[in-house]
């Protein structure tokens, strides 16, 4: 039997900049190795072959994605075995706890020919600075239309009613929680519910909920209460001892828009654009924050300032991802650079030796 593939991003394009939630997933990894190499070494075909061949044997697969890449990923785990691979390069650079005993890196420019790099070097260079500041453009358009949401927020936030917000919160706590708790330390994951990419939003909402038994859509405007009441259900699921799964926002970090109770079957998420979900079988539940708390008639009575604003922030939105486009672009040139410089037979080898020390690890697991 296969195993299951869990789909995440542990890294985002955001308007905070790059934006890296990688130390809480690989934290209580026994082994993880840590990619260096340039762009086109090889580094996600590596990590993908290795998932995908643990998966065939049965084993549960975790995906870190790459949201600068649709087609790469960033990382993969097998926490069966407490084992990870990551690419360590930057913007997503690791942060070794114990070198050597722990992390261990694996230098895939081993396998290039220095000397078609350096005839290559001016391109190289150009290339790279081209893409930095695709990145930093698309970043600041980012941050402007977040600026633009905040306009949006406040007409909500300003025709909100907090209590019922709050009676709202407590009433779910009541229902998820009841008496419960759990005589553990609770084990909390923070990751992306989805990403900004040069193909614009992407998320695995249906890969990270398929198993669970309950889920509760959020329905709502901007501002209306969802992220605040999202921290607060994780809190409490926290501090009852259950694990949780805690997934921000891709756009502004400091927002969450799902939370994930495997323990109890349970998730609830921000199902509003550009991850809008309706219900689809049984067990699914929308949670309406809009007739819950905001005064009626707000949309119609705000219409015309509420078109102006989404119109801003759709333009800027749609600017910043057109940035990441570029980069992407520019990155595939600076790929086929290493490309054409890459003994791939010596990449296969490497992969060979990862392979190999995974199995060992295994074997000693079983035991």
């Amino acid at each position: 039997m296969t195993g299951k593939i869990k789909n995440y991003y542990a890294g985002g394009n955001t308007a905070r900049g790059f934006y890296s939630l990688y130390e809480s997933n690989l934290q209580g990894l026994d082994k993880l190795f840590i990619l260096k190499g340039g762009p086109g070494t090889g580094k996600s075909t590596l990590m993908k072959k290795v998932g995908q061949a643990w998966a065939g044997k049965g084993f549960d697969i975790e995906y870190l994605h790459c949201s600068s890449d649709n087609q790469s990923i960033d990382g993969v785990i097998i926490p069966k075995f407490k084992v990870g691979i990551v690419d360590g390069t930057a913007p997503h650079v690791i942060e070794p706890k114990a070198p050597g005993a722990i992390e261990e890196y694996v230098n895939l420019g081993e396998a290039w020919d220095s000397d078609k790099l350096t005839a290559e070097k001016e391109a190289i260079i150009r290339l790279s600075a081209e893409i930095s500041h695709s990145f930093e453009t698309a970043y600041s358009r980012f941050a402007e239309a977040l600026r633009v949401h905040d306009e949006w927020e406040k007409i909500y936030i300003e025709n909100m009613d907090f209590n019922k917000v709050n009676q709202l919160t407590e009433k779910l706590k009541e229902t998820f929680f009841g008496e419960m708790f759990i005589n553990k330390q609770a084990y909390v994951r923070h990751r992306f519910l989805g990403a900004a990419t040069p193909k614009g939003a992407v998320d695995f909402i249906p890969n990270l909920t398929e198993d669970l038994a309950k889920r509760y859509f959020i329905k709502g405007r901007p501002g209306s209460g969802k992220s605040t009441m999202l921290k607060k259900l994780a809190t409490a699921a926290e501090q009852r001892g259950f694990d949780v799964e805690i997934y921000h926002c891709g756009f502004d970090p400091n927002s969450l828009d799902m939370v994930i109770v495997r323990e109890i079957g349970l998730a609830i998420f921000d199902s509003t654009a550009p991850h809008e979900y309706f219900p689809s079988r049984e067990g699914d539940e929308i949670i309406d924050m809009y007739k819950a708390a905001i005064t009626p008639g707000t949309d119609d009575n705000y219409a015309r300032e509420i078109n102006e604003i989404s119109g801003r922030y759709k333009s800027k939105m749609n600017e910043a991802i057109s940035y990441l486009a570029q980069a992407k672009t520019l990155h595939d040139e600076l790929e086929a650079i290493y490309v054409s410089a890459m003994d791939f037979v010596k990449i296969e080898n490497i992969q060979e030796e990862i392979k190999a020390a995974i199995e060992q690890i295994a074997g000693v697991s079983s035991l």
